[in-house]
C-alpha cells in the first residue's frame, strides 16, 4: 500500500522548498506509540540547526535505532570505505551499518525491533549514488517483516532532466541497482515508488512525505554537502559526466580542493592546468597521489552550460585519445558506472560523445513516459 502525504499548500511570502521533514503535522502522528527506526545520514536535517533524530528525540519519540548508508551517520567516511556500527554520542542511540562489506540488509533481529522506518537522506538524481539502494534494501526487508516505512522526501538537484544509459542489469552492483538512466530524474520518494511499482522491489506500506513549493524545474541549492567528494553544486551538477572518470586510469580531483571539477593524469603533460592529489580527511588515498596531474579545469564553466550537455562524454573521450592506452585506459568499475557494455567500444571506435549520445536516446525517451506514471512533483 502507498499513501502520499501532504497538506494543503501553504501561502508564504517567498516560495521556499520546504523538505517533507519539516511537515511534522503528516507523519508525527505515524508514530505514536510505536518503535522507530531511521535510515539517515547527516544530510537529514529539520531545519539550518538540527538533524530529524535530534528533533524526533527532542520529542520523545521512541528510537530504537540508527541504520547509516555509506559515508555514515555524520557523513565524514570515505567513497567506498565500510562503515562500522557505533552509537551516536549525542542520543545514545545504536547505529548500525548498512555499509560495512557484509551487510545488504539487517539481521531479522534488528528488523524485529521496530515497527516503523523513517527514511531521509539527500540524493543527488544519480543511478550511481548509493543512497537510494541502501533505501530500497531497506523497503524489501520492510516488506518481508511487515514493517511500515515513511520517506521524508527532499529535492533531486539533478532532478530537471533525465540522461544517459540505461542500466543493463548484467552489471548491476552496488553502484547501479535498477533499469534506469544515469540520470534519472527522481526524487527518493519517486523512485521509491517506480521501484516497487515495477517490481524491482518487493512492496512494503510506504508513506512518502513530500516537498513543499517543488517542482522537477526547481534548482535547488543544497544546504549541506551530500558526501565528503561532493563540496559544492557546481560539482553535483558535473558530477553525472566525471564519475564515469572512477572507471578509468584518470584523477577526478579527489585529493585536492575541487573533486569533481577537474580531472587529469600525470600522462597529459600537454595540459597547462596542472594539480597533485594528495591525503586528505575526504581522500586518504587518491588515485595518483603526490604526483602531478595535467588535465582540465571546469570550475569556470557555468550551471547553465552543465545542464544544457547533461550527461557529457566529451572528457572521458578526450583523456581516452590523449593518453592512446586503448583496454587499459578502463577499469571494470566503467561498466557499472556507465551501465552498458557499449559505450566502451564506440569510445574505442573513435565515435564522438553526440554519436554515443544517439544511441541511449530512444531508451531515454521510453524511460520518461516510465517516470510520469510515478512522479509526484510537476515536470
Amino acid at each position: 500500500m502507498l499513501i502520499i502525504a501532504m497538506l494543503l499548500p501553504m501561502v508564504a511570502m517567498a516560495e521556499e522548498v520546504l523538505v517533507g521533514a519539516t511537515d511534522t503535522a503528516a507523519y508525527m502522528p505515524l508514530l505514536e506509540g510505536r518503535r522507530v527506526a531511521l535510515l539517515v545520514n547527516h544530510t537529514a536535517m529539520y531545519s539550518a540547526e538540527e538533524h530529524v533524530v535530534d528533533m524526533l528525540h527532542r520529542e520523545g519519540v521512541n528510537i530504537v535505532g540508527i541504520f547509516a548508508p555509506e559515508h555514515g551517520f555524520r557523513g565524514a567516511v570515505e567513497a567506498g570505505y565500510d562503515v562500522s556500527d557505533d552509537v551516536d554520542a549525542k542520543t545514545g542511540i545504536p547505529i548500525l551499518s548498512l555499509y560495512n562489506g557484509n551487510t545488504k540488509r539487517p539481521s531479522d533481529a534488528a528488523m524485529r525491533s521496530f515497527d516503523v522506518l523513517i527514511v531521509d537522506m539527500q540524493d543527488v538524481g544519480l543511478r550511481f549514488y548509493t543512497y537510494y539502494i541502501s533505501m530500497l534494501r531497506m523497503i524489501d526487508a520492510c516488506a518481508d517483516f511487515a514493517r511500515d516505512v515513511i520517506i521524508l522526501d527532499r529535492p533531486n538537484p539533478n532532478g530537471h532532466y533525465v540522461d544517459g544509459p540505461i542500466l543493463d542489469m548484467r552489471y548491476k552492483s552496488g553502484v547501479g541497482h535498477i533499469p534506469v538512466p544515469v540520470v534519472h530524474g527522481l526524487t527518493m520518494g519517486e523512485i521509491a515508488l517506480m521501484a516497487m511499482g515495477e517490481g524491482w522491489t518487493r512492496s512494503a506500506n510506504v508513506t512518502v512525505v513530500r516537498c513543499r513549493n517543488y517542482d522537477h524545474q526547481t534548482h535547488y541549492t543544497l544546504p549541506v554537502a551530500p558526501s565528503p567528494n561532493l563540496a559544492s553544486q557546481h560539482s553535483i551538477y558535473l558530477y553525472p559526466s566525471l564519475c564515469l572518470f572512477e572507471g578509468t586510469v584518470v584523477s577526478v580531483g579527489r585529493g585536492t580542493d575541487a573533486p569533481f571539477e577537474i580531472y587529469g593524469h600525470p600522462d597529459m603533460e600537454a595540459r597547462e592546468f596542472s594539480f597533485v592529489p594528495q591525503s586528505v580527511a575526504a581522500a586518504s588515498k587518491p588515485p595518483h597521489m603526490g604526483v602531478r596531474c595535467y588535465g582540465e579545469d571546469l570550475r569556470g564553466k557555468s550551471d547553465e552550460e552543465i545542464w544544457r550537455e547533461g550527461v557529457n562524454l566529451h572528457y572521458v573521450i578526450d583523456a581516452y585519445r590523449d593518453l592512446a592506452m586503448g583496454d587499459e585506459f578502463f577499469k571494470p568499475m566503467f561498466e557499472k558506472l556507465v551501465g552498458v557494455a557499449w559505450v566502451r567500444e564506440m569510445i574505442k571506435e573513435g565515435c564522438t560523445a553526440e554519436q554515443i549520445r544517439e544511441r541511449w536516446a530512444e531508451d531515454v525517451e521510453k524511460y520518461k513516459i516510465l517516470r510520469r506514471k510515478y512522479l509526484i512533483y510537476n515536470e
